[in-house]
């Protein structure tokens, strides 16, 4: 069966973002490589030694089935990121304890945009960015 995966992009801080996501879910990483870690192609200009040691791919498992993966985009190589409102990763969980304890991570120097409560749908929810300016929705289904 198929699973989600969000795939990060950040401008040049992804290790540090996914320092703190592995700071609030825990584990370890599956895969990281740097952008020197790339096989060179001839007649590709030489990459600067800050370059270099961005992040080419990175990935953390959250839970079972479920991973978070990203890279850093270089302008160097003609990339260029705009971050907006445009996605959000949902995350359930298995206790409101749970529930509390991801929120308050990832909303620690960030913006809570709906704190965690019961709602009419049968969920404790709650939705906010982290300091990195990415949405998140934290939900633990009573069912």
């Amino acid at each position: 069966m198929a699973t989600l995966s969000p795939y990060l992009n950040f401008n040049g801080n992804t290790e540090e973002a996914f320092n703190f996501y592995k700071s609030v879910f825990g584990g370890e990483f599956a895969i990281l490589s740097r952008f020197k870690d790339m096989p060179s192609n001839p007649g590709t200009p030489a990459m600067s030694e800050i370059d270099s040691e961005k992040i080419l791919h990175i990935a953390l498992p959250i839970s079972p089935g479920h991973v978070i993966m990203g890279t850093d985009a270089l302008e160097s190589f003609g990339q260029v990121l705009t971050f907006g409102d445009n996605f959000s990763i949902s995350v359930s969980v298995d206790s409101e304890a749970e529930a509390d304890r991801i929120f308050a991570g990832l909303s620690a120097d960030g913006k809570i945009e709906m704190p965690l409560e019961k709602t009419f749908w049968g969920a404790y929810f709650g939705m906010c960015k982290d300091k990195f300016n990415v949405q998140w929705m934290v939900n633990y289904d009573y069912k």
